[in-house]
């Protein structure tokens, strides 16, 4: 699990095209890596289109985004597609990300129980050090480019 201070590895994993993804691709850029549950559902598509929506804002004060879910590169072909996201998803089919950085948890919907992801942002520096944490209850899908360039 990381912390604030903490700093995190360069290799994050593979992209929706199976490319590498790597925090020293991004040289000089502050990472937005956000941790989402699903693709096509609504507080997931809510989240993404807001970042697609303020993409240049997020650009223009430094941040790079990048997205991340258990679901599989195809599925990320099909939600980037079908919403037009020019940024990349991180496919973890092996859970290893979100366990990594604390995120794959005990989630309860309707009284039943199961292991899913809790949607947190971990803003990470240049020089690849974990500056803050957006937490589950803090995420406002609706409004999440701005919590991360307003420091919410």
């Amino acid at each position: 699990m990381f912390n604030i201070g903490d700093k995190v590895p360069d290799v994050l994993g593979t992209d929706q095209n199976g490319k590498e993804v790597k925090l020293s691709d991004y040289a000089g850029k502050t990472i937005a890596l956000y941790f989402y549950p699903k693709d096509m559902t609504s507080g997931c598509t809510a989240q993404a289109c807001n970042l697609r929506d303020n993409y240049h804002a997020l650009e223009a004060a430094g941040y790079q985004i990048i997205g991340v879910s258990v679901d599989s590169a195809e599925s990320h072909k099909k939600f980037i597609q079908k919403n037009g996201l020019p940024f990349p998803l991180i496919s973890d089919t092996d859970h290893k990300l979100v366990e990594e950085f604390g995120v794959w948890a005990e989630k309860s919907m309707y009284g039943r129980k199961y292991m899913g992801t809790l949607r947190t942002t971990f803003i990470i520096s240049p020089d690849h050090i974990v500056e803050r944490i957006i937490g589950p209850k803090q995420v406002k899908t609706k409004i999440h480019a701005e919590q991360i360039i307003n420091g919410e």
